[in-house]
């Protein structure tokens, strides 16, 4: 046998929906994949890995060795010496092997949604390769985050106290690495979650970036990418610097004038640099060790005011007057909102070498103050992370939104914002069906007991589930165009009820004909013999029959085919009744005609029984198909409302923005430039008036109800097929 056969393998078929992972640094093969359980006890959870979501039918790759250029196999499928025949080669890879942690969990607790991380960790970093690469540990994290979360980055020249103002964002004396030295600390960028200490059901995530403009570094390709991903994944972007706002200061940020050539966006009614205003960041400048009075003319400013002198454009064409406005309109054109906070200098030198040791006591009480004012300001201020039309993200659409883009940047492409959008929509919102799905049949088969006592009783926790279900698919989804998840959705939860209608049926007449052979066991008897056929024997058996009647009635539990299935038994001893009448010779002609009479009558009476329990059986079904248009319809109506709201505050602000900018440009003599605003500013005015009117009910919902009202026999019969009918 060769060496290849002897060895394990997993072989196990994904199914659509599941996370599969390569590891870029030890395939052979790019189409060679691991499952979840063999990628989690492999070396390869330390490397370069890429996750996709399979479309069901990939084969998981552990323990093909021709496939890998090293560690082919998990721990669960690693072979022995033995096993390989090839002692070299088995102690080779069985020292990988025995170095590969069991998974451990992140260093974080989760609450409904929520996660409290006691340390920051990094999010990310370059790779073996030398390439950006987001980590894995982070990724976890943000998965468990269901809440809209509010994103603060900080960037800035390195060994500026960048870190030491997100801990105290955090609310915390130390965890971002804060160094006393000239090396630069941060590598990459460094995340850290914690519950909005303001908005109750947001969680606050801080992203702390590796300082830009390192000496030893010298990559400022490098550090152009750091800068996109911090505005591309922030809903508030820091910008952090010592001293004084001067040409030097805008100078070093530099990196906002190459945003137009590091992030694309698809051609719209609008400009580029509208389009990007409407998905950027807010920016709040701070500025540390500041020196100066906030005074302009004698007269004393805000540090807003001072922020904005700062911006002013000078008149003229030359390079000089090119130069000295670059930077200062890349920041009017796309950050719609600045804000500038100064802050004195901490402490003396000798103590600012222990940051993370001191109080606020050991600090100067006028930093003390600037600082809790700006915590405030973002606290208060920051917002939901949001994409263009105020589509708010979770913590695990932001942990795909930054895998798209590092993946870009990996690939040698330019991020595209509509592109991260389609890649959002596509990964989350069929994994909220499945995720809303699974939710609802698993509370379905826990607290429904087969068969309920009434079809009511099975959809009262069928329309709680539902509820429930629909919420977590409206929460989980992104994007989801003309509805058609949420549709999907619907239809299955409809399929999967159908379903649990059928169980109910069956188990209620199992229950039934339980009780029917045990309170009718002495009429059968008495059948069985021929006790009956004698004479005065009918009379005995119509009072064997009426008293197993009463006796199934009172029994409890039959579940809701109660009057069907005591119809079909009545059903079958009519015939044998018949043949004991007339051969019962106690009996006249009349007393047989009068008997007849009865039965007929009785008979009428338990058809009518069963026609009222089919008919509120059907009807419950008819309501809980219109309850569920209803309840998609209300949670549909409540998200996009919300993204109706944020939409307006976002064009609002990029309106307002553009107007203050045509204002001052028209101060300062740059007639033309705010000539070539009016028509963008008409734009924004017209979306602004559009998005403000009320979003009807859509299309395919009222399709749905109509449908319900016009295919009245079509639903009929469906339903009717749910209990046998």
């Amino acid at each position: 046998m060769s060496w290849q056969r002897q060895t394990p393998r997993c072989g196990r078929v994904s199914r659509s929906g599941e996370t599969i992972y390569s590891c870029r640094d030890c395939v052979l093969d790019p189409t060679c994949v691991m499952c979840q359980d063999c990628f989690q006890y492999s070396i390869h959870s330390r490397h370069n890995f890429k996750k996709r979501v399979s479309n069901g039918g990939t084969a998981c790759n552990c323990g093909e060795v021709d496939v890998w250029r090293s560690a082919p196999y998990c721990s669960q499928h690693a072979p022995t010496a033995s096993d390989l025949g090839e002692p070299t080669r088995a102690s080779r890879w069985e020292k990988e092997w025995h170095e590969v942690p069991l998974p451990r969990q992140p260093e974080a607790s989760v609450t409904g949604g929520s996660v409290t991380m006691n340390e920051p960790i990094c999010l990310i970093d370059k790779g073996r390769d030398g390439r950006m690469s987001v980590q894995q540990r982070a990724l976890q994290i943000l998965e468990q985050i269901q809440q809209p979360v509010v994103v603060v980055a900080v960037v800035g020249l390195y060994r500026t106290g960048k870190s030491y103002l997100m801990n105290r964002l955090a609310g915390r004396q130390s965890g971002f690495a804060l160094g006393s030295t000239i090396e630069s600390k941060t590598k990459g960028i460094w995340m850290w979650c914690v519950p909005h200490p303001f908005k109750d059901g947001h969680t606050l995530v801080l992203l702390d970036t590796e300082g830009l403009g390192d000496v030893e570094k010298g990559d400022d390709k490098h550090d152009t990418w750091i800068f996109c991903l911090a505005v591309l994944l922030s809903s508030t972007l820091v910008y952090n610097s010592l001293g004084i706002i001067d040409n030097i200061a805008l100078e070093k940020l530099q990196f906002v004038t190459e945003l137009t050539e590091h992030i694309r966006v698809k051609s719209s009614d609008h400009s580029r640099n509208t389009e990007l205003m409407r998905v950027f960041p807010s920016f709040v400048w701070t500025v540390r060790d500041f020196t100066l009075e906030l005074e302009l003319n004698g007269k004393p400013i805000s540090s807003d005011e001072y922020l904005e002198n700062s911006l002013k454009l000078k008149s003229g064409s030359t390079p000089e007057v090119e130069r000295h406005n670059k930077v200062r309109r890349s920041l009017k054109e796309f950050f719609a909102v600045r804000r500038c906070f100064v802050m004195d200098r901490p402490a003396s030198a000798a103590k600012m070498k222990r940051m993370e040791q001191l109080t606020d006591a050991d600090l100067e009480p006028s930093f003390v103050q600037q600082a809790q004012q700006f915590c405030s300001y973002i606290h208060q201020q920051a917002q939901v992370k949001t994409m263009r039309g105020g589509r708010g993200l979770t913590g695990r659409m932001l942990a795909s939104l930054a895998e798209t883009y590092v993946e870009a940047i990996r690939s040698g492409k330019v991020p595209c914002l509509e592109s991260a959008v389609e890649a959002l929509a596509k990964i989350q919102n069929g994994r909220a069906v499945a995720e809303a799905l699974e939710f609802y049949w698993a509370k379905m088969t826990r607290k429904v007991q087969f068969p309920t006592e009434t079809q009511e009783a099975l959809s009262c926790v069928h329309t709680s589930a539902e509820k429930q279900a629909i919420s977590i698919f409206i929460k989980a989804s992104f994007n989801d165009q003309d509805y058609k998840h949420q549709q999907q959705l619907k239809a299955s939860i409809e399929e999967k009820y159908g379903a649990l209608c059928k169980r109910n049926v069956k188990e209620s007449r199992k229950v039934c004909w339980s009780v029917i052979r045990r309170v009718f066991a002495s009429l059968e008897h008495g059948l069985s013999n021929g006790s009956y056929m004698r004479p005065g024997g009918y009379r005995k058996f119509r009072s064997a029959l009426d008293q197993g009647a009463q006796l199934y009635r009172s029994a409890k539990r039959k579940g809701v085919m109660s009057e069907e299935v005591l119809t079909e038994y009545l059903e079958e001893k009519h015939v044998v009744g018949q043949s004991i009448r007339a051969a019962d010779q106690n009996l006249t002609d009349a007393q047989k005609k009068m008997e007849e009479e009865n039965i007929r009558r009785q008979e009428a009476e338990q058809q009518q029984r069963l026609l009222q329990q089919r008919t509120r059986m059907q009807e419950q079904a008819l309501r809980d198909l219109e309850e569920s248009n209803q309840e998609n319809i209300r949670q549909l109506n409540r998200k996009m409302e919300e993204e109706r709201r944020r939409n307006q505050e976002e064009l609002q602000r990029v309106l307002s923005a553009k107007l203050q900018e045509q204002k001052e440009l028209l101060e300062r003599g740059f007639d033309r430039r705010a000539e070539d605003l009016e028509e963008e500013i008409e734009k924004l005015k017209r979306d602004k008036r559009e998005a403000e009117k009320p979003k009807p009910e859509p299309s395919c919902w009222s399709e749905v109800k109509a449908g319900l009202k016009q295919a009245g026999k079509a639903v009929g019969k469906k339903v009717a097929s749910w209990f046998g009918w």
